[in-house]
């Protein structure tokens, strides 16, 4: 009896400038924070991730297509939260009132309690001044970037970061 040795097929190994599991090397942990910030937990952020890397191991051709993998990598990562997100304000509004909606102790406890306060505060932001806030402060992305990860206009983020500052200013004085 012989031992077959599966192996993945030559083109899911090796797609333009980078190998899929190279990038997953490489942006797994940045992309995790990322979405951790929008999502606010570990499993769904880790699950998003997760998600889009599997969508990229599928269609290895799409790398040949990609100018910037860390930037088409982002800006997926982004959109995935984003449906986690509609997903989830879709359950909330059809939620039994009994159901408590308690958030995992774990979750925040090991965080300084100044941290807390922030996280706390800026996921009490809009969504598009959450994202612009995250990916500009967190990420330290440029405007332009951060236009072309979310889809918008500069201007847009600028006034999406000047609101969500100020939101965050007056949440945090309190």
């Amino acid at each position: 009896m012989t031992t077959m040795v599966l192996s993945a097929p030559e083109c899911h190994r090796q797609s333009g400038p980078d190998t899929v599991a190279e990038l997953y090397a490489q942006h797994r942990l940045p992309l995790t924070r990322l979405a951790v910030l929008m999502l606010g937990d570990m499993a769904s952020a880790e699950d998003a991730v997760q998600e889009v890397f599997v969508k990229l191991w599928s269609r290895p051709e799409l790398l040949d297509k990609i100018a910037s993998p860390s930037a088409y990598l982002r800006t997926a990562v982004v959109n995935r939260a984003r449906s986690v997100q509609r997903r989830r304000k879709t359950e909330r509004e059809y939620r039994p009132m009994f159901v408590p909606d308690v958030e995992p102790a774990e979750a925040t406890a090991m965080l300084p309690l100044e941290h807390r306060e922030v996280v706390e505060a800026v996921r009490a932001l809009p969504g598009r001044q959450r994202e612009v806030m995250v990916l500009r402060y967190w990420a330290d992305l440029s405007e332009a970037d951060i236009a072309r990860t979310l889809g918008i206009t500069r201007g847009t983020v600028k006034s999406a970061a000047s609101r969500g500052m100020q939101t965050l200013t007056k949440q945090l004085r309190n």
